[in-house]
């Protein structure tokens, strides 16, 4: 192989990464609680909030599989981390 076919084997390999994992996030799946949401959760992978120091309602948003091991994200609402200091 000369060095213009290795470049574009590695150059076609990187592509087909990126195109993979762009393809990976687009098969999440998400949706916003409301009350009487069913939710399906085999395993919460994460949690995240925004980031607030006082005490209030804030965003949250956690990334779980359901139980066909499909990769989903469910945001919410709820008190800030703030809040579990006061009464």
């Amino acid at each position: 192989m000369n060095n213009k076919s290795v470049f574009a084997a590695c150059l076609f390999a990187a592509l087909n990464i990126c195109t993979l994992s762009a393809h990976a996030e687009a098969d999440v799946s998400r949706q916003t609680y409301t009350y009487g949401t069913h939710l399906d959760i085999q395993k919460v992978l994460s949690m995240t909030e925004d980031t607030s120091v006082t005490c209030g309602i804030t965003e949250a948003r956690m990334t779980y599989l359901d139980s066909a091991g499909k990769t989903r994200e469910l945001d919410y609402s709820k008190f800030a981390d703030g809040c579990n200091n006061q009464n």
